[in-house]
């Protein structure tokens, strides 16, 4: 899994490319949790993000109660059909404010 950060005004996008699997998931949460604890508006793109089995949707959460605890929010934008598969037979996508693309993300943190 690689990951790319970008500020988009007040936003801070992290473009995931890759397969969010067990074999990297804990160290993508621990540089997560160090790389977000500065930021309150978080967009995950997940354009190229091919693959999320449980413990990347694990991760994914973990960060999600970490950043919500903390005062901030986060979103995802271009969830692809195989990973979007795994959020709605697991419900997650309830969990997460989802968006098309990453303009639309962007505008709703406004």
């Amino acid at each position: 899994m690689d990951y790319q950060f970008e500020m988009v005004g007040d936003v801070l996008k992290i473009s995931l490319d890759g397969r969010l699997v067990a074999a990297c998931s804990e160290d993508f949460k621990e540089t997560m949790f160090e790389r977000l604890k500065d930021h309150k508006s978080i967009l995950f793109d997940l354009t190229k993000m091919a693959h999320i089995d449980s413990s990347g949707l694990g991760a994914l959460v973990s960060i999600l109660q970490r950043v919500n605890s903390s005062g901030g929010v986060i979103k995802l934008a271009c969830l692809q059909p195989r990973p979007r598969i795994v959020f709605d037979i697991t419900k997650i996508c309830r969990v997460f404010d989802i968006y098309d693309t990453v303009d639309e993300a962007i505008a709703s943190f406004k």
